[in-house]
């Protein structure tokens, strides 16, 4: 393996486990310390528009519909989410986030904008250019494998 092979697996190791660590600790120390990441991720999945379907948000978060109704139960009995049947056909069940799940959403989502330009911060418009299509050519990677994956299954 090239040194530089070496190297960047060594980075991306770290930087994955490093932004789980800390996505897990602002949320022990903060206003969310009953959320697990999960279930912040779910949050974010279910606030990204006013109202949406289990099965969307399962497609979204890669899960079954079972696998979601216990998060999405959990995250009802903590006061998060909101689930509502459609009148039309009671078989659909809809998904909005209550006013504590929407500043969940909003102090996520700054973490993650405060990641992104710290990442970005002291990079020329050329480099971060790079860093972009570099990440762009590794989210294909793992969207592939991903796949793969699920062809197999």
């Amino acid at each position: 393996m090239s040194k530089s092979v070496s190297v960047l697996n060594e980075l991306l190791v770290e930087l994955f486990n490093d932004i789980l660590i800390i996505e897990q600790n602002a949320l022990k120390i903060g206003d969310f310390s009953d959320l697990s990441i999960t279930e912040m991720h779910t949050i974010e999945a279910v606030g990204k528009e006013k109202q949406r379907t289990m099965s969307q948000v399962a497609t979204d978060l890669k899960v079954t519909i079972g696998t979601l109704s216990i998060a999405i139960n959990s995250l009802v009995k903590k006061g998060y989410v909101e689930k509502v049947r459609s009148e039309r056909d009671r078989r659909i069940v809809y998904l909005t986030l209550t006013k504590k799940g929407k500043l969940a959403y909003k102090v996520h989502e700054k973490f993650h904008n405060e990641m992104v330009k710290q990442t970005i911060s002291g990079l020329t418009e050329q480099e971060e250019q790079v860093l972009i299509k570099a990440l762009e050519k590794l989210n294909k990677f793992f969207k592939e494998n991903n796949q793969l994956g699920k062809e197999g299954e």
